[in-house]
């Protein structure tokens, strides 16, 4: 392949971003997102409110990376402007479930009547909001933010049983900009 490639990102106003080395940090409404990539022959270059994401004789790896660094500096944009939202569901058809937050995690009580608690992790500067059966989880870092909802959704995850009779558990059920 061996091309020059190069990518394009426009930096809203009341955006900032600074580039020190491999470490890309983006400020914002009060928020701060900071990321390190292994750039390799990529350079980052910040003029005139774009980001430049380029290579010289970029093999498909190079171009990839390309890819996945504009990806991620993209939702690091967008997420110093607004939050990313998860929303989800807790079904319990057999047993009714007990969820609540305590400190950095969701316990679980009562799950298909165990006795035993069941945890799911929330990672930093993550808000999780528990209202009914409906779980919101915001955060303005969209991998802390989907982690957290695919950890809450793994601490109910059934093994050995009929999926269509045991339908207990907690499932996502919107991601931000698709509703599932």
């Amino acid at each position: 392949m061996n091309k020059d490639l190069s990518r394009v990102i426009e930096i809203p106003e009341g955006t900032e971003v600074v580039i020190n080395d491999k470490e890309v940090i983006v400020k914002g409404n009060g928020n701060e997102l900071i990321k390190k990539f292994d750039k390799g022959k990529i350079s980052l270059i910040v003029t005139d409110n774009k980001i430049t994401i380029s290579a010289k004789g970029a093999t498909r790896r190079e171009s990839k990376m390309i890819g996945t660094i504009w990806a991620s500096i993209n939702n690091m944009i967008k997420g110093v402007g607004e939050n990313f939202v998860y929303t989800l569901e807790i079904c319990n058809v057999h047993f009714p479930m007990n969820v609540k937050v305590e400190g950095d995690r969701v316990i679980i009580k009562s799950f298909i009547g165990e006795t035993v608690n069941r945890i799911a992790k929330i990672l930093p500067n993550v808000n999780v909001d528990i209202k009914g059966s409906q779980i919101t989880i915001s955060s303005c870092n969209i991998e802390s933010a989907g982690q957290t909802a695919a950890n809450l959704e793994k601490a109910t995850k059934l093994t050995g049983r009929d999926r269509r009779i045991f339908q207990d558990g907690i499932f996502i059920t919107e991601k931000p900009g698709r509703k599932i």
